[in-house]
């Protein structure tokens, strides 16, 4: 294992009852999120829908979490994340929301608890650009889409 980092979590009061991000096995990457809904949300192939999560955190500075799919719910129901990644920046306080959408052929029905997505806490590199008239040389060029023989 690498470092760990501790982050601030809040629970809000609709979430107060559901367990906080968790790891499901020793050697997971990403920690489950769970839908803090009062009720079932039944979503129909093709409709998306924002369902929150119950918790705000507080990341340190350097650091970012990436909200991703769940791969059973992906290939056994067609639910994913649509905007996966979904970034959640260090500075961010509100709560966290998953973005789900059906692209299965039959609704699917959310329930209060259930586990719909994992968040990945990852160190961020930030970038500085530097213009030039060229880029540097490289073995590809530029080839694109394709050009590699795939």
């Amino acid at each position: 294992m690498t470092g760990r980092i501790e982050i601030v979590v809040r629970r809000l009061p609709h979430g107060r009852d559901l367990d906080l991000p968790a790891y499901a096995t020793a050697g997971s990457a990403g920690m489950d999120l769970v839908a803090a809904i009062a009720g079932a949300v039944r979503l129909e192939p093709g409709e998306r829908r924002l369902i929150p999560t119950g918790i705000g955190i507080a990341l340190p500075d350097g650091y970012e979490a990436q909200v991703r799919p769940r791969s059973g719910l992906a290939l056994k129901q067609g639910l994913t994340v649509l905007n996966s990644p979904g970034t959640v920046d260090a500075d961010y306080r509100g709560e966290i929301g998953v973005v789900l959408i059906n692209h299965g052929h039959e609704a699917v029905t959310v329930e209060r608890g259930q586990r719909i997505a994992q968040m990945v806490v990852a160190a961020v590199t930030r970038a500085a650009w530097r213009e030039v008239e060229a880029l540097p040389a490289s073995g590809r060029g530029a080839g694109g889409y394709g050009s590699t023989g795939a």
